[in-house]
């Protein structure tokens, strides 16, 4: 095994000619096992020109199977799982290479296709005729160290002898090589046969890296690449919404790179991955072990494996020990459209891309046609045979019964007789193919007559004709892009449970990377997902956002983890997994899901509503009642108390009030430009032409009793003519203020925006706050002076104690305004104007009823009291 891990270094490091310069020296430091394992590969030219003849050792690998020719195409397969294991002690000759393990039935497959592709070209007259190709295919064993082994051997030719001085003669060297199965071990191939100019054309190694032409130059396949794969793996988990998925890889060229590609695409379409982990098949028991149980506590239900067949068999092995929570599995073609792993039955409803499946005529019929004579000339059918009739042929120690020859092969259930899902035996197929027109352009392909077919070519001529290869073969078209990559197209592949209860490969999509995009993937058949189910299964870290809320990323976690945040007042968010809220427009408030913005509510104090209603009812009743008062005191003008009550200034209070109540109203409704102006004038004027006759009153109750003193003239100052005087001056100084502020700065109506969040109040602003506040100012001065002229006049001797009436109207009128201004401020939006209207309608009814209630009621109901001569008693009293 040393041996090999420094032979594998030198020959990466290494160029073949570098190679045969450096052992040319004597001091390189190998001992002569080494140098005769490099004698094996590349023999050292004599210094002098002189012929030496070299041996081959025993060492060499013979192949699987061969066939002469005259031109001869290579084949590498993965035939056997493992390679045995050599021990070197450096003081014996190490054992030759060889497999062990059991037999890959489908790679067995693989290699009987090439040889039945071969018998037809060579049966054929239109494709290279009268040549006979020849084959030599090996067996890799799965294993790196044997797939560079036969590439040095299809180098090298099968003599065991030969002559240092032909070591430019391409006599043993093959045409071209179909091979290998795995990605890595295809590098390895490459590299050392592409040094030589030998095409090498692969029919499952997918890694894009591959695609290098100047790392590969001689590397084609007829497979698409990974880049192609990975793209339409990171599309089909977006399609259905899976954002939150584990990834577990080979720990090979092609499960690394495949899986670089994809979680690169994925991460493009928003999809993050909870775990990404690899392994591989000879990795120890515990690391597997390790690796089904983070499958299994992952909240992750959708698993992307890309993963070769035989590490995936060893993982579904271990998962199938200890069984979990179903899972979606999402595969590489390399697993998901072998047939071998349908056994594994908590696997259904995986899905996955796979090569497109054709129906190749003849090959069942090759493959079944074993003849005893041909399963004992290869060790291969022959161990083959043996396991799987668990019977031996010939004298052989296994153990197991002899064959009886009762074993058909046609009743056989294996992948090497299943020919219903032809896939990658198809790409092997074309490639024998391509390398045949290859050959046949190179040797057959000239119009000069005296060319013929079996002319004397190279593989540098095969390497250049397979750029140009362009053919149909069994309905599909056959070529290669300038990396060596065919067209890829995939078909969407689905493992269902049929009828029988067994698990069957249904394909229900296609994938065509030649399309425009967005028209690459399409669905035409209903999927079954894990456990049979119709539902599609849903595998994220964080349910999707609904509408009205936004996302939040959870801290030290991928962007597909978050939390929902509901969108905070005034704004809205109106699509699921939202990033942000959006602000509402100034007039618009969000619905109670916060996901559409609605026009505000318009808020102001109408007649429809029910504190509407009964304000303008209270106003109509109290303009009504002075009304009314006015008409008792009218149709008792002449009476004695109506006479003693000053009863110019009565009906001029009774109108002031009556106005009073009536500008109550102009309050309630939807605020104009003219409503505002007249509300707040009207109200001001109103109440100080109210105050101004209340004032006048007590002037004339407060006068009239100083006046009776002897030598007391003053009462000819406060006649009728006075008293009007006095009331126009008091009302027209507020009349003036309220013209000064309609001009300078008057109400005017507006939208209050900030009162409430969701509603919009329908306002009168004050334009001038002074203005405002002059007015009430104004209006509590002459209040205030009238309640302190009341109260001095309280124990004068009146009739019917107006001054006590009047003190007592003052004091409700100053109580109530007092009140106003601390509840006006407070109040929020309508109620505002509804504080304003009760301070109105109440100040105005303490009024009437104070000042008018009791004269109406001694009018009304005691009328003997209405009397001059009981006036004259109760002033004498």
């Amino acid at each position: 095994m040393e041996i090999t891990v420094l032979f594998i270094s030198l020959r990466l490091t290494l160029s073949w000619f570098e190679l045969n310069s450096a052992l040319a020296f004597d001091g390189f430091g190998l001992d002569l096992k080494q140098r005769a394992v490099y004698a094996e590969v590349n023999p050292v030219q004599p210094r002098s020109g002189s012929s030496v003849k070299c041996s081959r050792l025993s060492l060499s690998h013979p192949p699987a199977f061969s066939m002469d020719g005259d031109y001869v195409i290579g084949g590498v397969f993965s035939i056997h799982y493992y390679m045995r294991l050599v021990r070197h002690n450096y003081t014996t000759e190490p054992e030759a290479l060889s497999c062990t393990g059991s037999i890959d039935a489908r790679e067995l497959r693989f290699s009987q296709a090439m040889i039945f592709a071969i018998d037809e070209i060579n049966n054929s007259s239109d494709l290279l005729p009268g040549v006979k190709l020849g084959y030599r295919i090996y067996d890799s064993c799965s294993s790196v160290p044997m797939a560079m082994h036969s590439a040095f051997q299809l180098s090298n030719g099968l003599d065991q002898v030969f002559n240092t001085n032909d070591s430019c003669s391409q006599s043993g060297m093959v045409m071209a090589v179909v091979g290998e199965s795995g990605s890595t071990p295809s590098i390895t191939m490459s590299r050392v046969i592409g040094s030589l100019n030998i095409p090498q054309v692969s029919h499952y190694a997918t890694c894009a890296c591959l695609s290098n032409k100047q790392q590969y130059p001689s590397f084609f396949r007829t497979i698409p690449s990974d880049e192609f794969q990975a793209k339409a793996l990171a599309h089909l988990v977006k399609h259905f919404g899976w954002t939150w998925i584990g990834a577990v890889r080979s720990d090979s060229d092609y499960g690394n790179n495949g899986m670089a590609s994809f979680l690169e695409e994925a991460q493009k379409e928003g999809i993050c991955v909870e775990y990404s982990e690899s392994f591989y098949r000879t990795n120890p028991h515990s690391k597997i072990q390790r690796l089904a149980e983070i499958i299994r506590r992952s909240t992750a239900v959708v698993i992307v494996a890309f993963v070769a067949s035989g590490d995936m068999r060893i993982l579904l092995e271990e998962l199938s020990q200890k069984p979990s929570t179903p899972r979606q599995w999402i595969g590489s073609e390399a697993w998901v459209t072998d047939p071998d792993m349908l056994r594994f039955t908590f696997c259904a409803g995986a899905v996955g891309f796979g090569i497109q499946q054709t129906i190749i005529p003849g090959l069942r019929d090759f493959l079944l046609d074993l003849t005893p004579a041909k399963i004992l000339a290869s060790s291969v059918l022959t161990e083959f045979w043996e396991n799987a009739f668990n019977c031996r042929l010939g004298k052989t120690t296994t153990g197991k019964r002899p064959c009886d020859g009762t074993e058909n092969i046609e009743t056989l259930q294996s992948p090497y007789t299943d020919t219903s899902q032809l896939r990658i035996t198809n790409m092997v197929y074309k490639a024998v193919y391509a390398i045949a027109h290859a050959i046949h352009s190179a040797a057959c392909g000239t119009t000069n007559s005296t060319t013929e077919c079996g002319s004397r070519i190279t593989s540098q001529q095969v390497l250049n004709q397979l750029k140009e290869v362009n053919f149909t073969q069994n309905g599909y078209d056959v070529s290669f892009d300038d990396n060596g990559d065919p067209v890829a197209t995939y078909e969407l592949v689905n493992w269902q449970k049929g009828e029988s209860g067994t698990i069957e490969m249904v394909t229900v999509g296609q994938y065509d990377a030649s399309l425009p995009a967005g028209l690459e993937f399409t669905i035409h058949r209903n999927l079954s997902w894990q456990e049979g189910s119709t539902h599609v299964p849903s595998s994220v870290c964080t349910d999707s956002c609904p509408l009205g809320t936004r996302k939040v990323l959870q801290k030290g976690k991928p962007i597909c983890c978050y939390d929902c945040i509901p969108c905070a007042d005034g704004e809205i968010s109106n699509s699921t997994d939202s990033l942000d809220c959006l602000s509402c427009p100034e007039e618009f408030w969000p619905n109670t899901e916060k996901n559409v913005c609605l026009p505000k509510l318009v808020e102001f104090l109408s007649f429809d509503e029910v504190l509407g209603i009964v304000l303008a009812v209270f106003s109509l009743v109290g303009a009504s009642l002075a009304v009314a008062t006015a008409a008792i005191f009218f149709y008792h003008r002449k009476s004695p108390i109506v006479r003693a009550n000053n009863s110019e200034l009565s009906f001029l209070l009774l109108f002031s009030l009556t106005l009073c109540f009536l500008c109550s109203l102009t309050f309630i409704g939807a605020p104009s430009e003219w409503s505002c102006m007249l509300r707040h004038t009207a109200f001001s004027i109103t109440f100080v032409l109210c105050i101004s006759c209340v004032l006048g009153k007590t002037l004339v109750v407060l006068v009239a009793f100083r006046a009776t003193l002897p030598g007391n003239n003053i009462m000819k100052w406060f006649g009728p003519s006075q008293q009007r005087m006095t009331v126009g001056s008091f009302t027209f100084v507020q009349i003036l203020i309220c013209t000064i502020w309609l001009v300078v700065s008057p109400p005017f109506p507006m939208k209050n925006l900030t009162a409430y969040k969701e509603r919009i109040i329908l306002e009168c602003a004050l334009g001038s706050a002074i203005g405002f506040w002059v007015v009430l100012g104004y209006i509590g001065l002459l209040a205030l002076f009238c309640f302190v002229l009341a109260v001095l006049a309280r124990k004068l001797p009146d009739s019917f104690n107006e001054a006590k009436l009047i003190t007592f109207s003052m004091l409700i009128f100053c109580a109530v305004w007092i009140t106003f201004i601390p509840a006006y401020l407070s109040s929020p939006g309508k109620f505002t104007v509804a504080v304003e209207i009760f301070a109105i309608l109440a100040s105005s009814f303490g009024l009437i009823f104070c000042m008018f209630a009791p004269k109406c009621f001694i009018i009304l109901f005691k009328p003997e009291k209405n009397t001059k001569k009981q006036l004259m008693n109760k002033n004498q009293s």
